[in-house]
């Protein structure tokens, strides 16, 4: 018989409350797309993942200027995640959904690696 921990209870609370929107997310964003298509699409380019992490962070830190920091590093990583979606389409008409994912995963990475060594150039750091 396992002891009740009520610390453990209260910690467990926020992450099962944190994985239960993420997986509504999820769900009402796959069924829109299957549903009414453009839809489904507009709902996957709002920045639901980026709001409710800034509302996590708000909520477990109160630090706004954390929040600030994660919001201009969201901005400069959507850049080069583009590439996903700009070649994804493309990819489809070629190969199989899995191995176009793959390669739309890998012009994806280049262009983080990109965009890391234009920072350099310039003397920016996202990660400070």
């Amino acid at each position: 018989m396992a002891i009740p921990c009520p610390l453990l209870d209260a910690l467990a609370v926020p992450y099962l409350l944190k994985i239960a929107l993420s997986a509504l997310m999820i769900v009402a964003i796959t069924e829109a797309t299957k549903r009414l298509g453009l839809f489904g699409a507009l709902l996957a380019s709002l920045p639901f993942l980026s709001l409710i992490s800034m509302v996590w962070i708000y909520w477990e830190t109160k630090d706004t200027e954390k929040i600030a920091v994660f919001s201009l590093q969201v901005f400069w990583f959507v850049i080069p995640s583009l590439g996903l979606f700009a070649t994804l389409p493309w990819l489809l008409g070629r190969f199989s959904f899995f191995a176009s994912l793959a390669l739309a995963s890998m012009v994806t990475i280049l262009l983080y690696l990109a965009m890391l060594g234009i920072f350099k150039l310039v003397g920016y750091d996202p990660f400070s």
